[in-house]
Order: C-alpha cells, then structure tokens, then sequence
C-alpha cells in the first residue's frame, strides 16, 4: 500500500473511533413526552354551548347556542352573526398554542396573567366550564403568554391567532336589514317614491317575471341583483352608534323607495331615507330600530322605476341553439330553415351555417331602446319565429315600421318594444346574406419534386 493510502486509512479510523466515544459520552436524551406545541383547548365544536368574551374597560359578551342558533345575551339580548361565532367557535374548539414555556411558573404576573387583558369562558354540555386567559406579549411581540385558569402551564399563542378573540358585540351582532330566506323568495315589491309600485313574481318555469301592476317580462339579471343587494343589506355600524340620531336623520331624509320581500314565512320589508348629507337610513320590519345603512342597496334602488327592471330583449332563446328560424319577409330568404346535427336546410335546400348563424345571432342581441304601451298596428315588415331548447320553446314576434323606428310585438305579450331603424335594417340585411351551401374545394395538390 502507498503511503499517502495508509495515511487515508488511518484519518478514517480515527475519526470513527472519535464519534464512538463521543456517544457513549453523549446518550441520545428521550424526547419529551411534553410537545414544543400542544394544544391549550382540545373539545368537539357541537360541544360548545356558551361563551362569554371579557375584556378590561368593556361589558362582557355572552353568547348562547339555543336550537342550534347563537345568540347574544349580554351586554344585550340581539341576534348573532352566525357565520362569525362559528369561526370563534372553531378557533377556541382546537386553540394551538405556539410553544409551551413553562408547566409550573412561580410568577405569573411576568406574563400578565395576574390580571389578564382578555378572559374567554367555554361552557360546554354537561356544565363544564374552560377558562382560557390571555396575557401580555412577549419580548417579540409576537405572541402572547395564555393559560388555563384550571392548569398552571403557561403557554404563547401567536399573535394571529389573538386576533380570532378580540371580538367587539358591532363583531359578533347579526348586522343584517332582513332574515329570509333567499332560496324561498316568492315575491319582491318595490314602492318607489314617486310613481307606483311594481311586483316581482316566479312563472311556472321559475322565471322572474313583473306581477303588478300587471303582467311583464322581467329582467332576470336585473332582479337578481336587486334580490343579492336585498340578501347583502347591512348596518354601517362604523362610529359611535346613537338610536335618537340615527331616528332623526332618517325623519328629516327623503325617502327613496319601500322594499317588501315575501318567503315561505311571511312578508319583511324595509323604508330607506336618503339624509341631507347623502347617507342612507333605514327600517325594517326583520330588526328594531333606526340603522344607518351600507350604500349597496339604495344605489341599486336609486333612480329606478318600472322599465328598468324589464326585460328588452326581444328574444329569450340566449344562448340555447335554435333547431328552426322561420322568416316571412319582403324580398329572398323567406321561409322555414331547420337544424339537424350541424346541418341547416332551408327553402332552397342545405344552406351555409355560417349565414344562419349570422342571422341568429343577431336576433339573439336584439333589444328594445324603449317600450311601447300599446301593441303594434300595421302591415309587418317581418315576422320571425325560432325554435330553441330541449322543451322546443317557440317564440314569434311581428315587426311593423313605425316612421323613424320599428315597433315589435312578441306573441302573447299586451305591450310592445320600440327598434331602433338601424338595427332592424342591419337584421334585414344579414337575412338577405343567407346564402346556400357549397362543398369546400379540395385543396390543390403540391406537385412531388423529381
């Protein structure tokens, strides 16, 4: 062997033999059976049936579970915010804590602990009660020292997870204008201000359609919005809160509209008042009191009367694909056109597509610039009828030249939609350019290179 192997060799059994008495000097200590992280609060979410939230300077807050349903006792009876207590519920149910820091402290007042910032109360079935106290921060400042006041472990939480606890009653309250159910709305009635008011019913195809003051078409889209601004109505709870100048703000406004909504369970309806200085207040028949109001749903009711929420689309196929279009008009194209697969024939036999699909599409965009209270009276300047949807839902509707414009009455509808000229005579034109089918050409063969 070389000498520089040798040399190797021995480096090598030097330091193996150097980590063997290393570890018989060192034994592997045993991990402890304390984790670095162990949970504070360890119970069943279904279990938790009060909580009480105390914090220096403020009344404590109570909470109750009654009927599966939370609510808040003290500092005054009112209903909760659900959706918020489940998540306080969720966080005391599995509280982590950071790090354990000591089992038994001979001083909690180190920690804060002597008088706590924040003491939460956990009452679960069976009358077992868990006191969780909250501390001072650490050197860091972020986490905070926690115990239970039954176990004198001392723990940190992080700062975060604080956060979940430092719930104020505007928090914790249900700040909602109205308590119904939206999957269950049968009916929606707006009384503006000024002019009468208008209801909104479901059809038999669950379709929102104008009720009062007398049978329409609605605008879906627009009814929707107005149910979501219903459903999203809140309390502006922002700084400090004065029933009597909330009371004499909302008398001395100027009302912008009264909106009742009625579900399974009855009717509940609320009044906005539009303040001297642009804030909305408002009543409602689901809570007491006066409230000012988030300005979602007075924007969404302002400036609106019964033709916004009409329908002015002349069709209603939307983006179902017609299977027959039939066009009676002045000039070529006249006649019944019908789709089998990718296929339209039409009176001269199989016609391009693309052309069809031109005139569709057209019709699907066509929408009334105005409305016209009495139906439409004259010689029709084009009829057409489609055909869409797996129920093969049939639609016609009869256009008349009014002067500048085209009136257009749809089948079973008492009123009529104004046309602009432009867009009926761009209609025409696109009908006029149905043209029939023609075989693609086979593309040109690339003569071989010798």
């Amino acid at each position: 062997m070389k000498p520089t192997g040798l040399l190797a060799a021995c480096g090598v059994l030097a330091i193996l033999g150097g980590l063997v008495w290393w570890t018989k000097e060192n034994p592997k200590k045993p991990e402890s059976t304390t984790p670095d992280a162990p949970k504070v609060l360890a119970l069943g979410e279904d279990q938790i049936e009060e909580i009480t939230l105390s914090k220096s300077a403020t009344d404590p807050i109570v909470l109750k579970k009654t009927g599966g349903k939370w609510q808040i006792t003290a500092p005054q009876a009112m209903p909760a915010d659900q959706e918020a207590v489940k998540g306080l519920v969720s966080s005391l149910a599995s509280l982590q804590s950071d790090r354990l820091i000591d089992q038994k402290p001979s001083d909690l007042a180190v920690f804060g602990l002597t008088e706590p910032k924040t003491e939460i109360e956990v009452k679960v079935s069976g009358g077992t009660v868990n006191k969780v106290l909250l501390g001072g921060e650490n050197p860091s400042g972020s986490a905070v020292y926690a115990k239970l006041a039954a176990n004198p472990a001392v723990y940190t939480i992080l700062s975060a997870t604080r956060s979940n606890f430092e719930k104020s009653l505007t928090d914790l309250r249900d700040k909602r204008m109205f308590t119904f159910d939206r999957d269950k709305v049968a009916a929606i009635t707006i009384t503006p201000a000024y002019g009468p008011a208008f209801e909104f019913g479901k059809n038999a195809s669950n379709e929102w359609q104008l009720t009062k003051p007398r049978s329409l078409r609605a605008d879906t889209g627009q009814v929707d919005d107005l149910l979501r601004r219903l459903v999203d109505a809140k309390m502006d709870l922002s700084g400090e809160q004065d029933e009597k100048k909330n009371a004499a703000q909302f008398t001395a406004g100027t009302q912008l509209a009264t909106v009742s909504v009625r579900d399974a369970t009855g009717a509940q309806a609320i009044t906005i008042h539009k303040s001297y200085d642009n804030a909305y207040y408002g009543r409602s028949s689901a809570v007491e009191g006066t409230y000012k109001l988030t300005s979602d749903l007075a924007e969404g009711l302002k400036d609106k009367e019964l033709g916004n929420f009409r329908n002015k689309k002349i069709f209603e196929f939307g983006f179902n694909d017609p299977t027959k279009l039939e066009i009676g008009a002045a000039g070529s194209n006249s006649g019944g056109y019908q789709k089998s697969t990718d296929k339209w024939t039409g009176p001269l036999g199989q016609t391009d597509p693309a052309s069809v699909q031109a005139v569709i599409d057209k019709l699907r965009d066509l929408a009334a610039t105005k409305f016209a209270y009495t139906p439409a009276v004259g010689a029709p300047a084009l009829t057409l009828a489609i055909t869409s949807g797996d129920k093969n839902k049939l639609e016609k509707v009869t256009l008349v030249k009014l002067g500048d414009s085209f009136s257009a009455q749809r089948e079973g509808d008492a009123e009529g939609y104004i046309l602009d000229a432009k867009t009926v005579e761009d209609l025409q034109q696109t009908i006029a350019g149905i043209k029939p089918f023609q075989t693609p050409k086979p593309a040109a063969k690339t003569p071989e290179k010798k």
